[in-house]
């Protein structure tokens, strides 16, 4: 794990070249891809940290995203807006991620899942929009460290009751009684708020809406993620208990998809969208990890990877935008297809594997989704049925909204899109439509 770790450590040094840490990056997301050839349950093992499928699938996203992220994030370089900072805070983010997905023990997990946060709030506040980015960074705060401290208590208790912290041999935890209820509850909410469930979800849109183009790519791409995975390590102590509450998250995480679908639907900022239509792909992913499935499981895997890279392409398509308008309301910006026409095809591509349609990984990760929860119950059909629906209804709103329609009078002309732009889209795009060649890699087959 030292080789992943050290490079991130070093491009720190070099935070005034911005160049050489956009190539080093580059070099790393090559060097985390080439480690894919290995078939062992675990690897690269040492220091309480390894690798194994999934935990692999996280970091390669993780460092791609970061890489887009740095050439993304141009502007910060070119208006001198405290640049080196920016480029340390981004490294420290991604290192932090990188112990997350590699601990091997639940404290150290902990710990670096809680680090990861400091960075994120840092870019809300220090590079955000409007004034409102301390509210918005106040919330996610909150809402975070709140659900995150009974986590903490119920990791130290699991290691008071003599049982190992280390994940491999964590004992599952078989009495059904009201305490064990209650650690399970405690364990299980800072994951679910951090993904985002429906009823915890409203510090989501809030710290999209305020975070500069770098946070809402990260938080897009990565940091939802983290709620997943931390999902997929904690149960494995508490499956006989969370078989009893599967329908509880079922039901609220379905409820809540086509609930929130139809407030994407009402929604006139472009970035808020995006933000909502986030919560909808993640509660189908509470319901794939919480019956407990290989269907499932492997479903709510390819969605989180496929949303992480669709949803970060998007809010990059909106950060464009919003460059060359100076706006994120759907009503200024619509009609960009008059003044930016070869954009229009990056949107209609993303817009694609936004609502699930072949050939991206979000639709072979929603069908698997689909056939694990049918297959748990018929009824979580109509459910399944409103979300699918609305989910192409509100992304076909989005696209056509910003495409088309009398555009803004006061524009004049603007910038089609300079190559950078076009790179960083074509990064988004390429993984997302050609993994799903190789889905034996994310099935772990």
């Amino acid at each position: 794990m030292l080789k992943l770790l050290l490079p991130v450590i070093l491009l720190m040094k070099f935070k005034n070249d911005w160049k050489c840490v956009q190539l080093g990056l580059g070099m790393l997301s090559v060097l985390v891809g080439l480690m894919c050839f290995h078939n062992f349950y675990l690897y690269s093992l040492g220091f309480e940290l390894g690798l194994d499928f999934v935990s692999y699938i996280m970091i390669y996203l993780s460092v791609w995203i970061m890489f887009l992220v740095i050439i993304s994030s141009e502007q910060v370089k070119k208006k001198n807006m405290f640049s080196g900072t920016f480029l340390i805070v981004n490294l420290f983010l991604l290192l932090s991620l990188f112990l997350t997905f590699s601990a091997l023990n639940y404290l150290l997990f902990y710990i670096s899942f809680e680090m990861s946060l400091i960075p994120t709030l840092i870019l809300i506040l220090g590079w955000g929009y409007q004034p409102e980015r301390i509210q918005a960074g106040i919330y996610m705060l909150f809402y975070t460290l709140a659900m995150s401290l009974p986590l903490l208590g119920s990791l130290l208790f699991v290691n008071y009751s003599g049982a190992s912290l280390t994940m491999a041999l964590s004992e599952m935890i078989l009495s059904a009684d009201y305490i064990t209820v209650i650690w399970y509850f405690s364990t299980v909410m800072a994951f679910l708020v951090k993904l985002p469930m429906y009823m915890f979800h409203l510090w989501l849109p809030k710290a999209h809406v305020e975070a500069p183009v770098a946070g809402s790519m990260i938080l897009a791409g990565v940091l939802l993620k983290l709620g997943g995975y931390g999902l997929m390590r904690v149960l494995l102590m508490f499956q006989k208990v969370s078989l009893n509450f599967s329908w509880l998250w079922v039901s609220i995480s379905l409820l809540g998809g086509v609930l929130v679908s139809l407030l994407c639907l009402r929604q006139v900022d472009l970035k808020s969208l995006i933000a909502y239509s986030s919560v909808v792909h993640m509660s189908m992913v509470i319901c794939g990890l919480m019956i407990f499935s290989w269907w499932g499981v492997m479903g709510a895997v390819v969605v989180m990877v496929g949303h992480g890279l669709c949803s970060s392409g998007l809010f990059c398509l909106a950060n464009m935008m919003y460059e060359r308008v100076g706006s994120r309301s759907l009503l200024i910006g619509k009609g960009m297809l008059n003044l930016m026409p070869s954009m229009g095809l990056w949107w209609f591509l993303l817009s694609v594997g936004n609502m699930a349609a072949p050939p991206t990984l979000n639709l072979f990760g929603e069908i698997s989704l689909i056939i694990s929860l049918v297959s748990w119950s018929t009824l979580s059909l109509i459910g399944l049925m409103f979300i699918s629906f609305f989910s192409a209804s509100y992304t076909l709103y989005m696209y056509s909204l910003s495409q088309h329609g009398i555009f803004f009078n006061a524009l004049y002309s603007c910038s089609s899109g300079k190559v950078r732009e076009y790179l960083v889209l074509f990064f988004h795009w390429f993984p997302l439509n050609v993994l799903i060649l190789n889905l034996n890699l994310v099935m772990g087959i």
